[in-house]
Order: C-alpha cells, then sequence, then structure tokens
C-alpha cells in the first residue's frame, strides 16, 4: 500500500508520541524520583526551614541526599529519610518521646508502621517531621538531625527536663 500525505502525518504523530512517553518515562526513572509524592509542609518557607535544609547533610544514615525542588524538603537515599521542615507543631500526645542531644522528639503512631518510622520534633516551632522508611540507619541519622533542629528555640519538653 502506498504511503499518503495522511499515512505519513499519521506515522510522524504515532512516533513523535513514543518519543514523548520514553522521554516521561526515562525521567521519571532517572531524577524526578526525589521528590515523587512529597508535598512541602504548610510552614516550609519558614526561615528556621531554609536554614535546615541549606545545611542538610550530604549524606545521613549511610544514605547520599538527592536534590529537592521543594521547599523545607530533604531526601536521602530513594526516600529512604525524607525531612519536612514546617510541619503543624505536635500537642501533648501519649505518643512514645525520647530526647536525641537535648531535641525532643515524638514517634507518631498514627503514621509509624513496622518497615515506616515517622517523628516529629517537640517544642520548638517551625516543626519537623523525619520519615525513615528503608534502609537508612536511623539513630546515626537522629544524631545529625538533632543538630540541625537544636537551634530553634524550644518552649516545650515531652519529657521532663533534668
Amino acid at each position: 500500500m502506498p504511503l499518503t500525505r495522511r499515512t505519513g502525518l499519521a506515522l510522524t504523530a504515532g512516533a513523535g508520541l513514543l518519543a514523548a512517553g520514553a522521554a516521561l518515562v526515562v525521567h521519571a526513572l532517572t531524577g524526578a524520583g526525589a521528590d515523587a509524592g512529597l508535598q512541602p509542609a504548610k510552614a516550609s518557607g519558614a526561615p528556621h526551614c531554609r536554614r535546615i535544609t541549606d545545611t542538610a547533610p550530604t549524606r545521613l544514615g549511610g544514605l547520599p541526599r538527592r536534590d529537592s525542588s521543594l521547599g523545607g524538603v530533604a531526601v536521602w537515599g530513594q526516600q529512604d529519610i525524607v525531612l519536612r521542615c514546617g510541619v503543624t507543631p505536635p500537642q501533648l500526645t501519649p505518643d512514645p518521646c525520647f530526647a536525641v542531644d537535648g531535641v525532643d522528639w515524638i514517634i507518631d503512631r498514627a503514621q509509624t508502621t513496622g518497615s515506616r518510622k515517622v517523628i516529629v520534633s517537640y517544642g520548638r516551632t517551625p516543626a519537623t517531621q523525619v520519615v525513615f522508611d528503608g534502609r537508612g540507619q536511623t539513630d546515626a541519622a537522629l544524631v545529625d538531625l538533632s543538630k540541625l533542629i537544636a537551634p530553634i528555640r524550644q518552649t516545650s519538653h515531652c519529657i521532663p527536663s533534668r
């Protein structure tokens, strides 16, 4: 069957769609993953949030930091550790509380599962949420994260001071 102008246009359009689809797949597999499915927190534009994300370590819990285009968000690994600054500060809660280097943290039981731990800084505004979802070394990461949060003035404690 001879090629007509209409057939040629259809083939060209089809090839263009295939190329665009392939480009989207490559983009999704290579660079877009750092922010995929993430949303910045309501107060992510706070000066402390900019400082926290600007000075966050290039490695955390043994994982490399990935560039995020979202304000107040830092990502390590394949979203194995995600920091979101500017979340609503937690109120008094029966959820477990612990301190690392003078920074109080709450374990958010409503969002924590067997393979995912969600913690939120306590007594500091803006509050910072950290999600450990995967292979990140939690204890080592918490020491580094507490150094980032410590400069924010603490207004209350979830555990009594000594």
